[in-house]
């Protein structure tokens, strides 16, 4: 039995985590048989070895043995089912994530919200469902969160109630305890796919039309300067990733991240990454400062993971000396909202700059803005293709290439809308043709139900 619990695929592992226990067994019980056998094992074990047996097929099926049997001498009847879930559930608190480990193997999951040690719920397709996984307690709860902690070589306690790490695997990880969590202590894990959407399934998806594919791609290689705008899980670090594909294998990328998720598939990349402060407070590195240092690494192209923040004038400044075909992303609900965020934030350099220079600077620097949208089914979007025009007196001209009408909602709360294209030939279809993309008509006239 123990050799064929470890055998199992990742499906069949994480469907047996998914089926509840027989009622014979509470879970208060549960919880106390896990806790005792995981203490025992503990005092039985050479904690350095622990790397060791994680890696050898032959060490775990003996311990998942030694389990099992400490299981047995709890004295409380078990039947095999509930025996062999123990067993599975103790191996993932000594090498995994507790509670969290099935959760983090199913790849239907895209977000982990612990609100509490006994809620916790998952997002599945863009919608969020409550799950059965509980924690003992906040102890437990903290036992977990320290984990994840010491292994990114960070901290956390009262004095520090707060962290943003990430996982191995690229997870990206929010922790904030109390006295700021009032109800006790909270994660959020955002997760990323180990195999990242690529353009055909955006197409596949309906997240946009080919034809939209082929006027970002032409953009794309044209070295325009593209900004990917929307809301909180929107799918901006997935197009982004998507848009990043097309840029040539001969070119030198540089990326900076608050915390690291692009997954580009280039050879010639640079990956950098925000450093939070340290105990003390000090030696905190911020984006601006790595915008600045990209600068001297001699950059084809500077990818910024997130503008938030006074690096945007010197994201805009790189664009207009030299660094065209940048890709940044933002917070906004739409790419007027966008263009005044990016403003707001070049004002926060204070740099005595006088609004009209700074919306001279956007005119010249941003080329077309990508608005993406969560729509209320959990299906991701393009909304706007909106190009940049220059500025018009006191405000920054803008039209719009293509757009996503929703026209209300379906069967099973469907959202139903049209791709149209605005039928206006962007200003940046010449520039395409200087750069041997030329920019079919076609693509500009066409629309799509979905």
């Amino acid at each position: 039995m123990a050799d064929a619990l470890i055998s199992m695929s990742l499906p069949e592992r994480t469907a047996l985590a998914a089926v509840p226990l027989p009622k014979s067994v509470s879970l208060n019980t549960q919880q106390e048989i896990k806790s005792a056998v995981h203490h025992e094992l503990l005092k039985r074990m050479d904690l350095e070895k622990l790397a060791f047996i994680q890696e050898n097929r032959a060490a775990r099926l003996q311990l998942l043995g030694l389990i099992q049997q400490l299981i047995g001498e709890q004295g409380v009847p078990l039947s095999a089912v509930e025996r062999d879930r123990l067993a599975k559930e103790v191996m993932d608190e000594v090498f995994g994530l507790g509670p969290l480990e099935p959760l983090l193997q199913d790849p239907t999951v895209s977000d982990i919200l612990v609100n509490t040690s006994d809620t916790v719920y998952v997002e599945r397709r863009g919608m969020l469902e409550k799950t059965n996984v509980v924690f003992k307690d906040d102890t437990h709860l903290m036992h977990i969160i320290d984990k994840i902690v010491s292994a990114v070589g960070r901290r956390i306690d009262e004095s520090s109630p707060m962290v943003d790490a990430r996982l191995k695997d690229g997870s990206r990880v929010n922790i904030i305890i109390p006295p700021l969590a009032v109800d006790g202590p909270i994660l959020s894990i955002r997760r990323f796919g180990s195999i990242p959407l690529n353009a055909d399934d955006l197409v596949r998806n309906r997240a946009l039309t080919p034809q939209m594919l082929e006027t970002l791609k032409g953009a794309v290689r044209a070295r325009l300067n593209i900004v990917v705008s929307g809301g909180t899980g929107a799918g901006k670090t997935t197009l982004l990733n998507v848009l990043s594909s097309f840029i040539s294998e001969r070119e030198r990328i540089v990326t900076i991240e608050d915390s690291a998720e692009l997954q580009l598939k280039q050879d010639h990349v640079v990956r950098l990454e925000c450093r939070p402060p340290n105990v003390e407070g000090r030696g905190a590195i911020r984006q601006r400062e790595l915008v600045i240092n990209a600068l001297r690494m001699r950059p084809d192209r500077i990818v910024l993971g997130e503008v938030r923040g006074e690096e945007a004038l010197d994201m805009l400044q790189a664009m207009n000396t030299g660094h065209d075909g940048s890709i940044t992303t933002i917070h906004a609900n739409n790419p007027r909202e966008a263009i005044s965020r990016i403003e707001t934030m070049a004002m926060m350099g204070n740099i005595a700059l006088p609004e009209k220079a700074i919306r001279q600077q956007i005119a010249a620097a941003v080329h077309v803005i990508v608005q993406v949208s969560r729509m209320s089914d959990g299906a991701r979007r393009i909304t706007h293709v909106s190009e940049i025009t220059g500025t018009s007196g006191e405000v920054i001209s803008m039209q719009d290439i293509f757009l996503f009408e929703k026209q209300g909602l379906g069967a099973n709360g469907k959202v139903r809308g049209r791709f149209a294209a605005t039928g206006i030939i962007p200003k940046f279809a010449e520039k395409l043709k200087a750069s041997g993309i030329p920019l079919p008509l076609n693509l500009l006239d066409h629309s799509l139900e979905v």
